[in-house]
């Protein structure tokens, strides 16, 4: 399977687009900008989009999903927990000192236990709350793949100081649904580096 990573944005947003090349089919997850290098890509490998999955509504993870979605069609996945944060859209952008990015409708609330399918590989949804009240994952089994959005990074944990953010939560959600998974597992965070659950747990001084 294709599998893509592309930091995107003033804050690097690790954009991950998966192909399968057999069907021509994509999942992007997180395009929080540059759409026009994330299209380069698809139209690289000759891709066309199914799903838009958001792991959290802070800008830099969904501010470039409208012109995604303009540009495909396809539908936008995000828990329905974040729609006040994406509601604050205009607000976050302040925060940044950026112009407000285009808005779109979610067309999928993506919850627990859902599941979207590329050719034999399943995207499982995992609520982790704790970064933001709607944040999750997507483990990805036939990958070995977690996606952890801002609740895991290397070395590091997802910040709770923003609106939503819960420290006891970001804990709860990774111990109880994330270091459960294979040590093997590779975890795309949502910046930076990419590691292993195996290494967060013996290594990340936030999950001691």
């Amino acid at each position: 399977m294709i599998h893509e990573i592309l930091p995107v944005g003033m804050l690097q947003c690790n954009c991950s687009i998966f192909g399968d090349e057999a069907s021509g089919e994509a999942i992007v997850i997180d395009p929080g900008d540059e759409t026009g290098e994330i299209l380069k890509i698809l139209e690289r490998h000759r891709l066309r989009v199914k799903a838009v999955i958001i792991t959290h509504a802070h800008i830099d993870h969904i501010g470039g999903a409208a012109k995604l979605k303009a540009a495909t069609g396809a539908p936008v996945w995000m828990n329905e927990n974040d729609q006040d944060l994406y509601d604050q859209l205009d607000a976050q952008a302040a925060w940044l000192g950026m112009a407000p990015p285009e808005r779109t409708s979610i067309d999928a609330a993506a919850r627990e236990g859902d599941a979207v399918k590329l050719a034999a590989a399943e995207f499982y949804v995992i609520e982790t709350p704790g970064h933001t009240q709607g944040s999750i994952s997507l483990w990805i089994p036939a990958e070995r793949k977690l996606i952890a959005g801002d609740t895991l990074f290397r070395d590091s944990i997802g910040r709770t100081d923003l609106p939503g953010g819960d420290s006891r939560q970001i804990l709860k959600s990774i111990h109880q649904k994330l270091l459960t998974l294979p040590e093997e597992a590779v975890v795309i965070p949502g910046h930076g580096p990419l590691t292993t659950i195996g290494r967060e747990k013996e290594r990340n001084p936030f999950l001691a």
